[in-house]
């Protein structure tokens, strides 16, 4: 007997390191907001470690380790988050091989979802410089659920919203808070090393 595929309905993505190479934005960005107090995180550290969580936790991290004086989580946030919008355009232009995968499973009638722990502002600004905010049926950035990434929320918010179960989707994530959260959530999952990875011969074995 032939193995029948599963019939998946929708596919969801996370941003960064997946559809533009922002983790090196948000490197640079945060870096930037910490040199103000001395502070600052390593590379390796970062793409190790912090890589793929929210600012805010990042920051929360920092102060336990006393890396950081008390009390600046918020206005170090805020600078990080100006210093971001600033960098976007330097890390997120159009890709056609992006472009041109959306345009195809579009055509093929998947519904597009992308979850990202950015926040929400961000987010968009990302995908409007990248050309692919108009290909997605759902948008969420992480101030928009109470869980971030590695916990689930975000996916099982988007199943809700895009009308489908966690069976009938599959999720393309890089960084290792973002597949647990993909993997807590019921779906599929394609790990990924970064955004060179995604392209239209990624979805060759899924695609009916």
């Amino acid at each position: 007997m032939t193995e029948q595929k599963p019939s998946y309905k929708a596919i969801l993505f996370d941003l960064d390191g997946v559809l533009v190479d922002m983790p090196k934005g948000h490197f640079e960005a945060l870096n930037r907001a910490l040199a103000l107090f001395g502070a600052r995180i390593e590379e390796d550290e970062h793409f190790g470690h912090f890589n793929g969580l929210p600012t805010r936790k990042k920051l929360e991290e920092l102060e336990r380790l006393e890396r950081l004086p008390p009390g600046l989580r918020e206005f170090i946030n805020d600078v990080k988050q100006q210093h971001t919008k600033d960098i976007i355009p330097k890390y997120c232009a159009p890709d056609y091989s992006k472009i041109i995968l959306m345009r195809h499973l579009k055509d093929r009638g998947y519904k597009l979802a992308c979850c990202s722990n950015s926040i929400r502002e961000t987010l968009h600004l990302m995908l409007k410089s990248a050309h692919l905010f108009d290909y997605f049926d759902v948008i969420l950035g992480n101030d928009e659920i109470e869980n971030p990434k590695p916990h689930p929320e975000i996916y099982l918010t988007a199943f809700k919203k895009l009308g489908i179960e966690p069976h009938e989707a599959v999720i393309v994530e890089d960084a290792p808070h973002g597949i647990a959260a993909a993997r807590a959530s019921g779906a599929s999952v394609i790990p990924v090393r970064g955004c060179e990875d995604v392209h239209l011969a990624l979805f060759d074995p899924i695609l009916v």
